[in-house]
């Protein structure tokens, strides 16, 4: 039996489309389909239940995932029992939101290649909804986004929150600390509309009563930087993605006597039977997070 084919039935059966499975192996939607056709002759049964044009497995479709995944999984067993000792091949393909981006991932990747030689990837950035859609249907196999995503095959594990922070420019915003009725007076940018930063700000500011006079919706931190720069506004964004950036660029962390909620993130990714590829990354990101996590936090700079 060709464990290829195995696999091609596996990924078809777990995102419930062959042309997603075909996606996720790189194939043909007809060469995938082949390779179905194939199986389901040496087996001499039928495996997918083709007289509707909604998906579904027959019975003895589900039967056999059973054993796909105990194939796979041998499979996986053997080549690491067997292994030459050679680095570990490693494709991935990551989705990050944008404040994942500005603080850990970069340095976490490098760190990732430097243990892993081999290590292929494509990186996409994009926000929490379009990232979750894309782990569910197959077309990623790892993302970092704030909420976690669910479904057949998909894992998620928590990561640690990243403090929030208001942030200004140093020319412009000099005072020592801030009380929120000031930040109320003026205009604050944040996450776009319907984000857990944007919620949580205008919570922040229902809870005591104020009324700030603007909130801009930004979708790019980027974007966000640059308005400040630009003396537009304050803005509320991940601490870590501040102090980062302020390596390339002035700005300044502005103390609030309010606290601000952290940003949840969460790790969410596609198991793989033939392979620990992804659980050996996610466990790499974990450690990394965690670690920068447990750092002494640098004091913001504060002008006269």
């Amino acid at each position: 039996m060709n464990l290829r084919f195995v696999e091609a039935f596996y990924w078809v059966a777990s995102l419930k489309s062959i042309s997603r499975a075909a996606e996720k192996l790189y194939l043909t939607q007809s060469a995938m389909s082949s390779r179905i056709a194939t199986l389901e002759e040496e087996l001499g049964i039928l495996l997918l239940d083709r007289r509707d044009k909604q998906f579904k497995l027959t019975v003895a479709g589900a039967r056999f995932l059973v054993y796909a995944q105990k194939l796979l999984e041998l499979q996986r067993e053997v080549k690491a029992e067997m292994g030459s000792g050679q680095a570990m091949a490693m494709s991935m393909r990551i989705g990050a939101i944008e404040s994942v981006l500005h603080s850990w991932l970069i340095p976490w990747l490098e760190k990732l290649r430097a243990d892993y030689p081999a290590l292929e990837l494509e990186l996409t950035v994009e926000t929490t909804p379009i990232l979750i859609d894309q782990i569910q249907r197959g077309t990623l196999d790892l993302v970092f986004a704030v909420l976690p995503a669910s479904g057949e095959g998909v894992r998620t594990q928590a990561l640690p929150p990243m403090d929030m922070a208001f942030v200004g420019h140093p020319d412009l915003h000099k005072k020592r600390n801030y009380r929120l009725d000031q930040l109320a007076g003026m205009e604050l940018l944040t996450f776009q509309k319907g984000s857990q930063p944007h919620v949580t700000l205008l919570d922040l500011f229902r809870q005591h009563r104020m009324e700030p006079k603007k909130v801009h919706a930004i979708s790019s931190i980027s974007a966000m930087v640059q308005l400040v720069q630009g003396g537009f506004g304050v803005a509320m964004l991940p601490r870590a993605a501040v102090e980062r950036l302020t390596g390339f660029t002035r700005l300044k962390l502005l103390t609030c006597d309010a606290r601000l909620q952290s940003l949840p993130i969460n790790a969410s990714y596609r198991t793989d039977p033939s392979s620990r590829t992804v659980e050996t990354v996610v466990q790499s990101a974990i450690a990394f997070a965690g670690g920068r996590n447990n750092e002494p936090k640098k004091r913001p700079k504060v002008n006269p």
